[in-house]
């Protein structure tokens, strides 16, 4: 829920400008349009913009809020579970709540406990930013797993952060320059954790938290770590018991994490695909709820992509009530810009455009939270490049016969993802492969399309980047230490949850798209308790022969029809635009305006010939399917960059942002 901004001085005795506060709060206006509030001061201030989903009351749940003593200012975004038996329990410690909100858990914990050891007690999905003026110290902080966004800027005055890059944009401080590795990464998909394509603009990482103190006119900032994923080494793993126990666990954990997620004071319905995933949430709410669940499916007019055949048997199963939204492919294309805008950085497929219509659909029909089945490849295994990592690092034991079985196997159930979810041809990273041990197949088709991006880019900023390493540039942020001598299928996973989980699937396929449209969702799958179990799960139990997340699909088995049950994995995605005519000639009128030679000299990006070499590869007649899987993606970036410069730099940011308060008459 909601959407936070604020501003820390260097200068303490300096008025923090309040109309720069509203308008950070009013560009965000379509994560919070129940309500919005400012606290402003000397040297600090914060600003909310509100989706009432826990405390209805308007008055009563505004945000920012600040302690009865003043000592304390605190703006949140997100959800704290478990929030009931922890106020209960600060109460019998002598707290007095004001409110029914779940973030003001926030004060007691901190005060009862202290900073650090209050981590601990919060579990959910969230960003929040907490100042304590004794301590003259800002806390921005942001939950495990990066499901909420937090990005912060330093200008010479002090600390700009928000929900999103637009609110740090609409404060005039904040520039607004793509960096030449940042627009690298945006036109090759995978970008560096931690990182925006954009100068000066930072993210706080996953599972960590920054400490802001102010001393003599000075910040002095630090990025501490106060979560990862506990894969455990090698040589201590497996020891939890047998099958059932390793089943009965999941399920218990899972069960816990659904039932937790149900807590709201407005309409809960559920996000619905054709995947084991998404059907075991929407069965277990509906035990849970003892009652029909309203879920949302989307449909695509490809035979080879919809899975809605598949979700319909499940939502008979459990009597849910179904809403399927009927997606064109070619449609995709009209609102490809807008979902840009809302995303912030370049996507490689139209799916981002789906989910921005589905959550439409959500809203509109008065939902405003949805459970979703995000969260369980990434623990149980359940990627292609998973198996395929598995096969080739993780099977040291496997017979030959076996071997060439498995091989086959892969070969022919993932035919349809090369290009995207795997590489066409094995591409090996060397930074990769001295700090993983492997290249992880989930980074090898984007570090294979990312030796297109020279040619792609302006000759200034391609002389800009010569030497230029993003394999490297990756493998520089990610902790030597919790990869070191774990199992390879471990080492796997936590380079996607690094990379592609908090970098894509969080971002353009789910906080940015949903809350685009007022409309949050929770991935129960990535409560932290569930995933500090699932990482001791030992690998076989998640992928077993041609089974990936088996230990999952039989502690489930009981909710889900049969033909879900044993069907293999499936990769959610929209059909790429060169599988349909129809949706080519979308892309095509697109690319006409953003990608013309007028367009792309006015941005200075791009070079017109390399993108126009780019479009022949594409057609020509000895490219691959998988290599125009590429192609589409880079295409669909191409665009993409060329619309990040035209809204966020072109744009006149701080002048919008003023103009929507004006208009909702927010002062």
């Amino acid at each position: 829920m909601c959407g936070i901004a604020g501003i820390l001085l260097n200068d303490r005795s300096r008025q923090v400008n309040r109309d720069t506060l509203v308008a950070m709060a009013a560009i965000q206006h379509h994560r919070g349009p129940d309500g919005y509030g400012c606290e402003a001061g000397p040297g600090v201030g914060f600003s909310h913009a509100r989706l009432s989903i826990i405390d209805l009351d308007s008055d009563r749940g505004r945000q920012p809020f600040v302690s009865a003593d003043g000592q304390l200012m605190l703006t949140a975004n997100g959800e704290f579970y478990d929030y009931q038996r922890l106020r209960a329990d600060l109460t019998a410690r002598g707290a007095q709540f004001e409110t029914k909100s779940d973030s003001e858990l926030i004060f007691h914990l901190y005060r009862q406990w202290g900073f650090e050891r209050m981590l601990t007690h919060l579990r959910g999905e969230f960003a929040f930013a907490l100042y304590d003026q004794a301590e003259d110290t800002l806390f921005l902080v942001r939950d495990r797993f990066g499901i909420k966004p937090l990005y912060w800027s330093q200008t010479s005055n002090g600390v700009v952060f928000g929900s999103e890059l637009k609110v740090l944009f609409a404060n005039p401080e904040v520039p607004r320059r793509f960096t030449s590795a940042g627009l690298y990464h945006q036109l090759m998909q995978a970008i560096v954790p931690g990182s925006t394509a954009f100068e000066g603009v930072h993210q706080v990482k996953p599972g960590h938290f920054l400490k802001i103190r102010r001393r003599d006119g000075q910040l002095h900032i630090a990025q501490h770590a106060y979560w990862d994923v506990p894969f455990p080494e090698m040589a201590g793993a497996g020891t939890g018991g047998g099958d059932d126990d390793w089943i009965d666990g999941v399920r218990e954990q899972l069960v816990n994490a659904v039932q937790l997620r149900l807590e709201a004071d407005v309409p809960v319905g559920c996000y619905l695909s054709g995947g084991i995933d998404s059907c075991s949430i929407m069965g277990l709410a509906a035990a849970a709820r003892q009652g029909p669940v309203q879920a949302f499916t989307i449909g695509f007019d490809s035979a080879q992509y919809d899975e809605t055949p598949i979700a319909r048997e499940m939502a008979d199963s459990v009597g849910a009530h179904q809403e399927i939204l009927r997606i064109q492919s070619d449609h995709l294309y009209d609102f490809f810009v807008e979902t840009l805008w809302h995303t912030e950085r370049t996507i490689y497929n139209t799916l981002a455009v789906a989910k921005l219509l589905m959550s439409r659909r959500v809203h509109a029909m008065n939902y405003k939270v949805v459970l979703t089945g995000e969260g369980s490849d990434e623990l149980f295994g359940g990627y292609p490049a998973f198996r395929r990592d598995m096969f080739l690092h993780g099977l040291d034991e496997l017979p030959s016969g076996e071997r060439t079985e498995w091989e086959a196997m892969l070969t022919a159930n993932n035919e349809q993802f090369r290009g995207a979810m795997l590489a066409e041809e094995a591409f090996n990273d060397a930074s990769l492969e001295k700090l993983v041990g492997f290249t992880p197949s989930c980074l090898q088709p984007w570090l294979s399309a990312g030796q297109r991006v020279p040619a792609l880019l302006h000759p200034d900023l391609r002389q800009a980047l010569q030497g230029y390493e993003p394999g490297r540039a990756i493998a520089e942020e990610l902790d030597p230490d919790a990869l070191r001598g774990r199992h390879p299928l471990d080492k796997a996973q936590y380079v996607w949850i690094k990379t592609m989980l908090e970098g894509q699937i969080l971002t353009w396929g789910g906080d940015r798209v949903d809350m685009a449209n007022s409309m949050e969702a929770r991935p129960a799958f990535l409560d932290h308790h569930l995933a500090e179990y699932a990482a001791t799960v030992p690998p076989s139990m998640r992928i077993r022969g041609r089974t990936e997340k088996y230990v999952l699909r039989e502690a489930m088995k009981g909710l889900l029809p049969d033909s879900l049950y044993k069907r293999e994995k499936f990769a959610f995605m929209a059909p790429p635009a060169h599988t349909d005519a129809n949706k080519w000639a979308a892309m095509k009128r697109l690319a006409d305006d953003y990608l013309s030679d007028a367009a792309i000299n006015e941005a200075g990006l791009l070079d017109p010939q390399g993108v126009n070499d780019l479009f022949l590869a594409h057609g020509a007649d000895d490219t691959s399917a998988a290599t125009q899987v590429q192609l589409d993606a880079i295409i669909n970036h191409m665009i993409g960059v060329q619309s990040l410069h035209r809204q966020f730099i072109d744009a006149d940011i701080p002048s919008l942002a003023k103009t929507r308060a004006a208009e909702l008459g927010w002062s």
